[in-house]
């Protein structure tokens, strides 16, 4: 497999565009193209899930996005050093019965040499909201660059 940059050690640049890029790829909602940004051991504790490799990152991002119907997140940088980046986020999406949530979160990664995500903690919170208190409003795929940020929303 070839390298996925920017590598670590991570400047505040760099860290940027890493999770500007990890969100556009979870907007793709498309389990091919999210996975192989993690390395085939990459270690997750996911809400109350702890998953590794491939084939398990997969089949939780499958199974999400089977039931989080119109998915749109943003993730904002808190925090980077070295190999590691922890972020925010919050994303909107609904269920079958047409329920729309915001999840709240926390992430903190650690890179492999390769720029390959090789440990993810996630700690996620869903709100309840009504469709009209959504705030992300964007076709399916990337956030605009002129969307309004976490910051700019005040979340």
């Amino acid at each position: 497999m070839s390298s996925r940059p920017p590598l670590p050690p991570f400047d505040h640049d760099s860290a940027v565009q890493k999770v500007r890029m990890a969100e556009n790829a979870w907007n793709s909602r498309n389990p091919d193209i999210v996975t192989p940004a993690y390395s085939a051991t990459s270690r997750w504790r996911n809400r109350a899930s702890f998953v590794t490799g491939h084939a398990e990152i997969h089949a939780l991002l499958s199974a999400k996005w089977q039931r989080e119907h119109d998915y749109r997140l943003i993730k904002e940088l808190w925090a980077f050093a070295g190999r590691r980046i922890a972020v925010r986020f919050a994303y909107e999406y609904h269920d079958g019965a047409q329920n729309w949530f915001r999840a709240y979160g926390n992430e903190n990664w650690e890179f492999d040499t390769d720029g390959r995500m090789a440990v993810r903690h996630a700690s996620i919170n869903d709100l309840a909201i009504t469709e009209g208190e959504r705030l992300f409003h964007w076709p399916a795929g990337p956030r605009p660059d002129d969307h309004a940020s976490l910051s700019d929303l005040g979340l």
